[in-house]
């Protein structure tokens, strides 16, 4: 009797370690099948961060698909909502962008995208997304990209924001 106490006690004991173990790699940011990825650069006099997670392509279609519908409110990446970070303010498409950090989030379609920047920076997804906090909307147009890129990338350059992934990229004017 007393063995099989303890057979059970050592069962369950292991049982919460792999359990444990499991849930703490998820956790794992730089272990989730879409990794964390940062993009710096100045713009101007700014100095400008982007924080996201990095998708892969994997074979599947992107634009105007389930994984990114045209027409919907896109976190801009994977996990939770990709971040831009800027310590001065700047103009963005024409409009004033104060400094400070802001939740990415993007509606595309096919010929035009919605830009968005909002003030709730630290949130998963979009799916507590809230128009209301809204600090810019700007309009941009994407191109075909030159080369295929598998995962999602962001570039800081002089002048702008770009995002590249599959057969895009969209350029967001920045100064």
């Amino acid at each position: 009797m007393k063995s099989i106490r303890t057979f059970s006690f050592l069962l369950l004991l292991s049982l919460l370690w792999a359990h444990t173990s499991f849930a703490q790699g998820q956790d794992d940011p730089a272990k989730r099948p879409s990794p964390p990825a940062t993009a710096t650069g100045k713009i101007g006099k700014a100095n400008v961060t982007v924080a996201y997670s990095s998708p892969s392509v994997k074979g599947r279609t992107i634009w105007g698909s389930p994984l990114v519908p045209y027409g919907q409110v896109w976190r801009a990446g994977a996990n939770e909502a990709t971040t831009f970070t800027t310590d001065q303010p700047l103009k963005v498409e024409g409009k004033t962008l104060p400094a400070g950090t802001y939740s990415l989030f993007t509606i595309p379609t096919e010929n035009q995208w919605t830009v968005i920047f909002n003030k709730t920076a630290q949130q998963w997804g979009a799916y507590k997304y809230d128009e209301k906090q809204d600090a810019l909307r700007v309009t941009a147009t994407p191109r075909k990209a030159a080369n295929l890129q598998e995962k999602l990338v962001y570039e800081v350059t002089p002048k702008g924001l770009v995002l590249r992934w599959e057969n895009l990229e969209l350029p967001v004017s920045m100064k």
